[in-house]
């Protein structure tokens, strides 16, 4: 017979065992151990007497101002608000703008009016919206500002409707986003990627007027003079360090490693933004600071600003975007099991995507939504299936004009190993398709409109890419991505370093590294020989100026030296010339004799900005040159290459690639 005793011991075995994986389970969606439940509205009258909104689903308890619908308070897990306390403005929607009388403006976005658009056991959803009276205040857009909460969700979803009227005064807006001011006393840990994150610096580290910091080249980038950590000092603190491409920013926030609870700004869709897969944009950074930009300039200048003439209308939906909020109770590696659990709810808003929760009108269903398939072959020479190729579809235009369209919707995808391709969840609308392969130069635009009807599905069978190419190829420089990362990056300065960027894939993200030419090449500039040069330490990374002293620089003319056994006069050369990123620059092309007028030149291009923001890339340009044969030599022969504009540091540009072809064999 079994012992009582022994029959106690097995139950507590069992239920040991039994409450094991919820001692190690995944990070918990539990405030102050009430349940969730279904979502409540009310509306309130603060200590203050202002007038707020609160909705509370049992997890988290959202506070925002009435009717201007700023986000003032997020309760969760026992935090009384994870926004900072200390400020007025902590989470919010705003828009840069330009117009009549109007030299630039920014509209920290309030509305005017509360709605609830949606009440019931799942979910709510609000409305902070205003519509233009007229004025000069605000910019002449009508905004609908919408915040959804739902059953058993630690999170708020947000979207805009931004809308202008055709009989409006003409306008120009530089950017859009939506920004939180996180808890500084709890948050000190920024998560950007798996390897891109860190404990960070204060927002008063940077105070550069109080003695903390030392103001640098530009503006955002500051040296931590007097940290509150001395592991911070003379690093360099600024926030495009943390910048990131379209296609790879889908989740960032922050860590409060005092009390286990992570800060998560999710975006599930790129539709939304402009400028395409690989535009770069601002994340999270100092203050603890997160957001989501919509429309910007960053990293391609005034091409991106948003212009609206008069009689033009327009209406965009940005976002939804998801602000989740996740906590670990087990207190074994926090940083890692929220960084985890954050990925793994990016992962299931991407998959839900289009939400079937949204109220608007304006955001058509899965069912609304229309596919579109193909296939995307290379003819460059010889036909073969693009592999890995980019695909999209977007507004109708030139060829690589969707890298400045910021005023319609943007879908793209990639292909794969035998060029296949599927671009689903498309609205309803006129398009063309673009592409552009990686290892080919150019960008692609298939030649017929795409119309996408609510419910379509349109098979686009093979389409061909024919990348630009006049002639065989006789030598090249670098690989054709659209980057500069193959490219010689320096090392940094040791007493300006971000301590993340070392041994790093990004090592072109430290801050300083344009004056490292001045250091490499300090009287004569770069030279390259074809064939006996190598482009991973011999091209340096971006094309600049050189320093004299603190106020002069000049301008610096590299050169590519190369054998030709025989040139054919009659014949007509090409010079394939891909610029990454241009910044304030001028590029001049002069062959075999340096003191002669330019054979080419770009003239002023470019206002990207990526030399000084630590980009590899900015907007993306192709120039194909034709060179006649009488310009070459049997023997050696020199392509000069001149960057003119040296009215700073930041004058220049990135290379992608460089290709001279011989004459066609045809």
């Amino acid at each position: 017979m079994i012992s009582q005793k022994k029959i106690a011991s097995s139950m507590i075995c069992l239920l040991l065992f039994l409450l094991l994986p919820i001692a190690f389970s995944e990070p918990t969606r539990i405030l102050d151990g009430r349940s969730a439940r279904a979502p409540t509205v009310q509306q309130i009258r603060n200590r203050h007497g202002t007038r707020e909104v609160i909705v509370d689903n049992g997890i988290i308890r959202v506070s925002f101002s009435s009717p201007q619908g700023l986000i003032t308070g997020i309760k969760y897990k026992g935090i009384d608000n994870v926004l900072n306390p200390h400020l007025r403005a902590r989470g919010y929607w705003d828009v840069t703008w330009q117009g009549e009388n109007i030299r630039q403006g920014l509209d920290r976005i309030e509305g005017t009016k509360f709605r609830i658009i949606t009440q019931n056991e799942e979910q709510v959803e609000i409305s902070f919206s205003r519509r233009w009276n007229g004025g000069s205040r605000h910019i002449p857009l009508n905004v609908d500002k919408r915040y959804i909460i739902r059953k058993n969700t630690s999170g708020i979803y947000t979207y805009g409707i931004f809308e202008r009227l055709p009989e409006w005064p003409e306008v120009e807006m530089g950017l859009i986003r939506i920004a939180f001011k996180v808890n500084p006393d709890r948050f000190h840990y920024m998560v950007v990627a798996d390897n891109r994150q860190r404990e960070m610096p204060t927002d008063d580290d940077r105070d550069i007027h109080r003695g903390h910091a030392k103001a640098l080249a530009y503006k955002e980038a500051v040296q931590l003079t007097h940290p509150h950590n001395h592991l911070f000092e003379n690093q360099v603190d600024d926030k495009y360090q943390y910048s990131c491409e379209i296609k790879d920013n889908k989740v960032h926030g922050w860590i409060s490693t005092k009390s286990h609870v992570g800060f998560w700004l999710i975006s599930p869709s790129d539709e939304y933004r402009s400028g395409g897969p690989i535009k770069q944009e601002l994340t999270s950074h100092v203050g603890p600071t997160t957001l989501t930009t919509f429309i910007s300039e960053h990293y391609v200048g005034k091409d991106m600003e948003t212009n609206y003439r008069a009689g033009e209308a327009w209406k965009k939906v940005l976002g939804p975007v998801f602000i989740y909020l996740n906590s670990d109770s087990t207190g074994n590696n926090p940083r890692k099991s929220l960084w985890e659990d954050a990925k793994r709810q990016t992962k299931e808003e991407v998959e839900a995507w289009p939400y079937d929760f949204v109220a608007s009108s304006d955001f058509p269903s899965r069912q609304e939504r229309g596919i579109v398939t193909g296939r995307l072959l290379v003819n460059d020479r010889f036909l073969t299936p693009a592999r890995s190729a980019y695909v999209g579809l977007a507004p109708p235009g030139q060829a690589g004009s969707w890298q400045t369209n910021t005023k319609g919707y943007q879908f793209w995808t990639k292909t794969n190993e035998t060029g296949y391709f599927t671009i689903d969840n498309v609205r309803p609308g006129a398009y063309n398709l673009y592409g552009w392969v990686p290892g080919f130069i150019g960008d692609f635009r298939y030649q017929n409109r795409v119309n996408v009807a609510a419910g379509s599905k349109i098979s686009l069978h093979s389409v061909v890419f024919e990348p630009p190419r006049n002639g065989p190829t006789l030598w090249e420089i670098g690989v054709p991505d659209r980057t500069a990362r193959e490219y010689y990056v320096p090392e940094p300065y040791k007493n300006t370093l971000n301590p993340l960027y070392l041994n790093h894939t990004d090592r072109f993200r430290q801050y300083g590294l344009w004056e490292r030419y001045t250091e490499l090449y300090p009287n004569h500039d770069l030279v390259y020989t074809i064939g006996v040069s190598n482009y991973t330490q011999d091209w340096f990374y971006a094309h600049v100026t050189r320093k004299i002293d603190d106020s002069t620089y000049e301008p610096t003319t590299w050169q590519i030296k190369f054998h030709l056994p025989y040139v054919n006069w009659r014949g007509s050369y090409t010079l394939q010339l891909a610029l990454a990123s241009a910044s304030r620059a001028n590029l001049q092309v002069r062959f075999n004799n340096e003191n002669s007028r330019p054979f080419f030149s770009t003239g002023n291009i470019g206002r990207d900005n990526a030399i000084a923001r630590h980009g590899i890339h900015g907007a993306y340009r192709l120039y194909s040159i034709n060179v006649p044969g009488r310009l070459l030599r049997t023997g050696t022969n020199t392509i000069y290459l001149r960057q003119a504009k040296a009215m700073g540091p930041f004058e220049g540009l990135m290379y992608d690639y460089i290709r001279l072809e011989g004459p066609s064999r045809d």
